[in-house]
C-alpha cells in the first residue's frame, strides 16, 4: 500500500511547488497566529489556487471560531478541515455539518492512556491525526519537532484512518512506518531550516524516504 503524505505548515510558493512537484498527497495550510508557520487569508487563497487539482488542501485550526472557520472556507477552499485544539467530538460533529467538508481531528499521545477517547471520535471525525503530546508550557499544539512511543500505535485499528505526526524527517519516517505501519504521515518542523521556513530540498527527501520505506515494505511483502 501506498504511504499518503501531508506536508504541513507551508507558507511560500517554492516551498508548496516542492510538496506538489513530489506529489505530496496532501498540503496543509496552519490559520493560528502563535505558529511561526501561520498564513493569512489572502495568501492562503493564492497558494490554494496554485495547488488546486494537485493535492488535497487541509486548512489547520485551533480551537477556532464559526466566522474564522467561514472565513477560511472562503479563502482557501479546503479538501479537509484538521482540528488541532481541544474540539470534543460534538464540536467536531458542528463543524462537519456546518461546512459540509471532512474532519482531521489531531489527538495528543504520550501514553496508552490518551488512546482511549478514539472511539468518541470515530464515529465523528474521518480521519484522526496522531501528534506528540505538547508541554505544559507550550504556546501550540503541534510543530514542535517531537515524536512520541510509537509502540503505542503498533496493530492498532481505530476504527477510521489514521495519520502520523510528530517530530517526523527524512532520517526517522522510514523507522516510524515499519512500527506504526501508519497508512498516511505529516510532517511540518521536519522539513525547516528554521521555524517556519520550509526547505525544499528537505521536502523532497522526505518524499523519497517515504516512497523509498513503501517499496521495502512491497519487496518484503512479494517475498513470503
Amino acid at each position: 500500500m501506498t504511504t499518503l503524505i501531508k506536508i504541513c505548515g507551508l507558507r511560500t510558493v517554492e516551498a508548496l511547488d516542492a510538496a506538489l512537484d513530489g506529489r505530496a498527497d496532501f498540503v496543509g495550510f496552519v490559520f493560528f497566529p502563535p505558529s511561526p508557520r501561520n498564513v493569512s487569508l489572502d495568501l492562503a487563497g493564492e497558494l490554494g489556487r496554485r495547488t488546486d487539482g494537485r493535492a488535497r488542501k487541509v486548512a489547520l485550526t485551533v480551537d477556532a471560531d464559526e466566522a474564522a472557520h467561514a472565513a477560511i472556507v472562503e479563502a482557501l477552499r479546503p479538501d479537509i478541515l484538521q482540528l488541532h485544539g481541544h474540539e470534543t467530538p460534538e464540536r467536531v460533529a458542528a463543524l462537519k455539518a456546518r461546512f459540509g467538508l471532512p474532519v482531521m481531528k489531531a489527538l495528543p499521545i504520550e501514553t496508552a492512556a490518551d488512546l482511549a477517547v478514539i472511539p468518541a471520535y470515530a464515529g465523528v471525525a474521518d480521519w484522526v491525526l496522531f501528534d506528540a503530546r505538547a508541554p505544559k508550557d507550550a504556546t501550540r499544539p503541534g510543530g514542535l519537532g517531537r515524536p512520541f512511543d510509537w509502540t503505542l500505535l503498533k496493530d492498532l485499528d481505530p476504527g477510521l484512518p489514521f495519520m502520523l505526526s510528530g517530530g517526523l524527517e527524512p532520517g526517522n519516517v522510514g523507522q516510524a512506518l515499519e512500527v506504526t505501519r501508519a497508512p498516511a504521515v505529516d510532517v511540518s518542523s521536519g522539513v525547516e531550516s528554521a521555524p517556519g521556513i520550509k526547505d525544499p530540498s528537505k521536502i523532497a527527501a522526505f518524499i523519497r524516504a517515504v516512497r523509498a520505506a513503501d517499496a521495502a515494505r512491497m519487496k518484503v511483502a512479494s517475498s513470503v
